[in-house]
């Protein structure tokens, strides 16, 4: 009885402290609208941007500097509707989409880049009212529809990852969100601080976020696993882990949202009824190129057998000459290196920020829970239903509600099929 009060306490005073300190750094950093109007390679100054909420209540306007740059602070995250005053261009320069209204989704703690591209005037001053047509909801639907499989390919990157180690050991790991966290802050002081390509730092990023997790397992875990530490003990453990390290991240990195160097704002491509930017189709092929390569190397190599051996019986693995440490650092260290991908890719499209992993930890969760425990092609699957769900349900419900409706996806499919979608019926007692 006192083991279990002690365990509600710890679990309850996570919860309290993370979500509090999680609002109130909100509050403190805030959400923004920002971008920069460049035309032929030239800043674009003194043009009128103006924001309001999608009720149409006026949020705030801003003019653009010598540089071209504009920012305007949102109250609190949402979807907003961004106009720019063509009336304020230079002569002879307009919208090269026609389009001079957006209504773009704020994250939160995030500041959002907004692109206008600019170009020789062309057309006639109306050529964005289609855009205000009966075919707007419909193109509504279909970015959500986009936007939430691009959501969902970043959280499979970190839950097969998180499903794996909890295949191998059983451990549901809090800190895994942190493991998201330093891929996208190592990449961000590489590209920024150190000026490296952001190609080639997402690349090191990476590399250091498969040592960090095998570093944490080889000096941390596996000393855990070698005292037999109770599986609760070490869930435990991990909370205190990733309050830890995400205080350290605010320490090092300030509480701030930031932008890689390169890739903040590209031109989209049409693509009938959605515009896309080139640098979220690269994402999403990396992304499933990785994804579709891992959970084929866990069906068909040796190694990915041995894996799945020691995820079904450990100590009939290790009686039949595989060695389980082993095979549980491997684990630690591609989910390491996919976390820390996860991260990279989730800067790219909404910025980096010290809590980042954290924010979107509760969704993994849900994506590994809904696929199925321990099962990579679950996880897969689980995350993209979240993601779709997430974006979808601000159809209908407020943007800073949108994670209710993954949720309430969880509840009903876990109420109707407890193991998941591709989980195994378990007998127990």
């Amino acid at each position: 009885m006192r083991r279990a009060v002690i365990i509600f306490t710890a679990v309850l005073g996570f919860l309290f402290t993370s979500l509090g300190l999680g609002a109130t750094s909100a509050l403190a950093e805030g959400e923004s609208l920002q971008g920069t109007l460049i035309n032929a390679g030239q800043p674009v100054a003194g043009v009128v941007i103006k924001v309001a909420e999608e009720s149409g209540t006026p949020v705030g306007e801003a003019t653009s500097d010598a540089q071209g740059k504009w920012s305007v602070p949102v109250p609190a995250a949402g979807t907003y509707k961004v106009d720019l005053d063509a009336a304020t261009l230079p002569q002879g320069v307009a919208v090269t989409t026609g389009r001079t209204s957006l209504t773009l989704s704020v994250f939160e703690g995030a500041a959002r880049n907004v692109l206008f591209p600019l170009g020789a005037a062309a057309g006639s001053p109306g050529a964005d009212e289609p855009a205000e047509g009966g075919t707007s909801q419909l193109e509504r639907v279909a970015d959500l529809v986009y936007t939430g499989i691009h959501f969902g390919l970043i959280i499979a990157l970190a839950a097969l990852g998180l499903s794996l180690i909890f295949g191998t050991m059983g451990l549901t790991n809090f800190a895994h969100g942190e493991l998201i966290t330093f891929g996208a802050v190592a990449c961000f002081f590489i590209n920024v601080t150190a000026s490296v390509p952001l190609e080639i730092a997402a690349v090191i990023a990476v590399v250091l976020g498969g040592l960090f997790g095998y570093f944490q397992d080889r000096f941390f875990w596996g000393w855990l696993r070698n005292r037999r530490t109770g599986l609760i003990g070490m869930m435990i453990i991990s909370i205190g882990l990733a309050l830890i390290l995400r205080y350290l991240f605010l320490y090092v990195f300030r509480g701030d949202t930031r932008q890689f160097a390169q890739y903040v704002a590209q031109p989209g491509m049409d693509l009938g009824l959605i515009s896309v930017a080139p640098k979220n189709l690269v994402m999403d092929g990396i992304a499933i190129i990785v994804l579709i390569v891992v959970s084929l190397a866990l069906v068909k190599t040796r190694l990915g057998k041995a894996t799945r051996a020691v995820s079904t019986n450990p100590s009939l693995a290790a009686a039949s000459g595989i060695s389980v440490d082993s095979v549980i650092r491997l684990v630690w260290t591609i989910g390491g290196a996919l976390a820390a991908l996860s991260g990279v890719m989730l800067a790219i499209f909404q910025g980096v920020n010290y809590q980042m992993g954290f924010q979107i930890l509760l969704l993994v969760f849900a994506a590994v829970t809904l696929g199925g425990l321990g099962t990579a092609f679950g996880a897969l699957l689980g995350s993209l239903v979240i993601g779709l769900a997430t974006q979808l349900s601000t159809l209908w419900i407020p943007t800073e509600l949108k994670n209710v409706g993954a949720l309430a996806v969880l509840i009903v499919i876990i109420l109707v099929r407890p193991q998941g979608i591709l989980g195994r019926r378990e007998r127990i007692g």
